[in-house]
């Protein structure tokens, strides 16, 4: 079975890990360091958050400023009360509202940006809650 790990730069991994072990996330300890955590989306799915200099170290060229939206992060919800919740978590714990929360035919979203300025997109679609 395949893995995906996302690489997204950050500025300080202890803050990092304080910010999305309040929005609920575990980690994983074999695939960490003092300038790299492994955020656990799921079995096969991991964030990993490097502070700059380690993240430099892995690309050609500039690092991206997250205020230009590099990329958009989506993780999916169980409920719409659950996208709500989450968002509220994420600003509490440091991070910030980003687009209003909105209904896209069946689907609901929200977003947040992380304490680095990355999006992370919430969708709930009740056809994918199983």
């Amino acid at each position: 079975m395949r893995m995906i790990f996302v690489n997204l730069p950050v500025q300080d991994v202890r803050r990092s890990k304080a910010f999305f072990a309040e929005l609920g996330f575990e980690f994983d300890d074999e695939f960490s360091d003092e300038k790299t955590l492994c955020v656990v989306v799921e079995e096969n799915i991991m964030v990993m958050l490097l502070e700059r200099d380690r993240f430099a170290e892995f690309i050609n060229g500039d690092i991206a400023d997250p205020a230009t939206t590099e990329v958009l992060n989506c993780l999916s919800v169980d409920t719409r009360e659950g996208v709500d919740e989450l968002v509220a978590k994420a600003v509490a714990a440091g991070g910030s509202a980003w687009k209003p929360s909105s209904e896209m035919g069946p689907m609901y979203g929200g977003s947040f940006r992380d304490p680095d300025g990355h999006v992370w997109e919430l969708v709930h679609s009740p056809s994918s809650t199983g």
